[in-house]
């Protein structure tokens, strides 16, 4: 019998050129209820869920919740929550912030931004992954160096598991011609020089001329969190 990555991989090539409905739908096919849209509610997540919520009624979305969520964050999600009529699944670290602060001194992010990301988002994602056949994300190519590569279509050896990135060839443009045309609900932040948003104390605005995630880490040589780390 042929094996989910064997399967994955055979198909790949294909997937490649097919729209992000068609992805979606035979992944929804494939895999629903044990699939699930990764979102952290910037731009792109929020095409993703317009776009498969027209496809999946009620489907599954989660979200790492790391306790160091700006405000717009959680206003988004609510809207996004009533707009669809879905429960977003909020996974959460297994260390509080005051019990981190305990065992890794306070500010751990300001110091070993890596440790932070490991314990806050990795590890909760390791164990939310664990419990489906595939995952959605909204990455794209253009993003980082490190998202160059994406397939829309991909096994991820990192976590054991189908991994489908429908926006890996879409651009910036793309994304806000979408949100505009379909009054998709976005992060307040985008409005105020934020164009990658993560937790609040690892999140900047960004001046012009800027790269757009150079308000992520600032003061580090870091880019990525890990979610989306090759094994």
């Amino acid at each position: 019998m042929i094996s989910m990555k064997d399967e994955v991989l055979g198909q790949q090539a294909e997937a490649e050129v097919w729209s992000v409905g068609k992805l979606l739908r035979w992944a929804f096919d494939r895999f629903h209820p044990r699939l699930a849209v990764a979102s952290s509610f910037g731009a792109e997540g929020v095409v993703l869920i317009d776009i498969a919520a027209r496809i999946q009624p009620g489907l599954r979305v989660f979200t790492l919740d790391t306790d160091f969520l700006f405000a717009e964050t959680r206003d988004l999600m609510a809207r996004i929550e009533s707009k669809y009529g879905i429960d977003v699944e909020r996974t959460r670290p297994a260390l509080t912030p005051e019990e981190q602060a305990v065992l890794h001194g306070q500010a751990l992010w300001s110091r070993e931004p890596n440790l932070c990301c490991q314990i806050r988002k990795v590890n909760p994602l390791k164990a939310k992954l664990a419990e489906l056949d595939a995952w959605v994300t909204g990455i794209r190519r253009d993003q980082t160096p490190a998202r160059a590569s994406a397939k829309k279509l991909d096994w991820d050896a990192a976590f054991g598991l189908v991994k489908l990135n429908p926006l890996a060839d879409w651009t910036s443009a793309q994304i806000w011609d979408y949100i505009r045309a379909n009054g998709v609900p976005y992060n307040a932040l985008h409005d105020r020089n934020y164009p990658s948003i993560g937790c609040t104390h690892c999140t900047q605005p960004v001046q012009p001329g800027e790269d757009p995630r150079a308000g992520r880490w600032a003061g580090f040589q870091k880019t990525e969190c890990g979610l989306h780390a090759k094994e």
